[in-house]
């Protein structure tokens, strides 16, 4: 789901600097890719497409850390950002697949727009399918590969690249089991816990979206092992929220606000925080055989989601993210480490604190 938060303090330059690294790269690249023929260079096209959209809310979290730390680094703080970008659209590209959506950002997805080059290429609609999965599948190899290339050359001493290197190893691997879990427990071969759900839950989106991006800031600052474990600790806290408010926007929120089909979580059945609370509520006898359902429709998915809204689940949900916005105050609160990060940290708290209004908002709607 990319409905990532916007950081609205945020220096419009760290934006246009991480643009500009990306857009650099990926114009450097093209050229050599169309050598490879046709399809090649549009799949190049679509990359860029795709890396084009976005708020650079993770990028701009290492740039702006980095600043807040005093760090002297800026242009690889940018580097390091744009890899956490690209990170970002391999992860968003196969899940998309993963998901079997052909939408992001309100509009046709890579795999979408290379099913339609297929079909000016003359495959029927067969093979304009598996040719849009092929190429899903290595574009987001394209570019999680990409990541790893633009932090490998980043301008920083042995021991900064030694950790930034296997911050990202750790933040690729972690992530995998996430949505491997994830997509587990939406096929029922796992049992799901609450516990195991948030478990899942930073392991997907809280250490890419935020805890990493923020120590990788803190590790370019030059700051003492003390600051980035407090660092991670906040991060870990704000993913944990984002991603509860975002279980909360993927049932409720309409395709306008979120970028991806309304009905994916419903119709995938996906072990939400927002499913497994529901799971412990009357309201489930009325809709458990629903969810789930490959062939729901938005007339079924509409009394489902009025349903959800009318039970107990999405407070229980939003009582959650809000424990979690009180452990990032608390140790904002407590840490003398963390006094110069107040500014950055809080804004990423507010704006998560925002989409959680958001969210309820969207609740109340569909409850109406």
């Amino acid at each position: 789901m990319d409905s990532t938060p916007t950081l609205a303090g945020a220096a419009r330059s760290a934006e246009a600097e991480i643009s500009s690294v990306l857009t650099g790269l990926l114009a450097e690249l093209r050229p050599v890719a169309e050598r490879h023929g046709r399809l090649y260079g549009r799949l190049w096209e679509e990359l860029g497409r795709a890396a084009a959209g976005g708020k650079r809310f993770r990028g701009r979290l290492v740039v702006e850390l980095h600043d807040a730390l005093g760090g002297t680094r800026r242009a690889a703080a940018a580097q390091v950002g744009a890899a956490f970008e690209l990170l970002h659209v391999g992860f968003l590209v196969h899940d998309d697949l993963i998901d079997h959506d052909m939408m992001r950002r309100g509009e046709p997805n890579l795999a979408s727009r290379m099913a339609f080059a297929a079909r000016d290429s003359g495959a029927d609609e067969h093979g304009a399918q598996q040719l849009a999965e092929g190429a899903a599948v290595l574009a987001g190899d394209l570019a999680i590969s990409l990541a790893h290339r633009l932090v490998a050359s980043v301008d920083a001493p042995p021991e900064v690249h030694t950790r930034l290197q296997q911050l990202l190893w750790d933040t690729v691997f972690v992530s995998v089991a996430g949505e491997l879990g994830d997509v587990a427990a939406a096929l029922g071969l796992q049992d799901v816990s609450l516990e195991d759900a948030l478990r899942i839950a930073a392991e997907k989106t809280a250490l890419y979206s935020f805890q990493a991006p923020l120590r990788a800031g803190a590790i370019l600052a030059g700051a003492p092992p003390a600051v980035r474990e407090e660092v991670e600790a906040v991060g870990l806290a704000l993913g944990k929220a984002f991603q509860l408010v975002d279980d909360l926007l993927g049932v409720f929120a309409p395709e306008s606000v979120t970028g991806k089909s309304a009905l994916s979580d419903l119709r995938e059945g996906k072990a939400t925080t927002l499913v497994l609370h529901a799971r412990t509520l009357p309201v489930w006898s009325r809709i458990g055989a629903d969810v789930g359902r490959a062939d729901l429709d938005e007339g079924t998915a509409a009394v489902l989601r009025r349903e959800l809204a009318l039970s107990a689940a999405p407070e229980r949900v939003a009582a959650q993210a809000r424990e979690e916005l009180a452990a990032v105050d608390r140790v904002l609160e407590d840490s003398a480490l963390l006094a110069r990060a107040t500014g950055v940290v809080g804004a990423a708290r507010a704006v998560v604190a925002k989409s959680l209004d958001d969210a309820l908002s969207h609740v109340r709607a569909a409850a109406s």
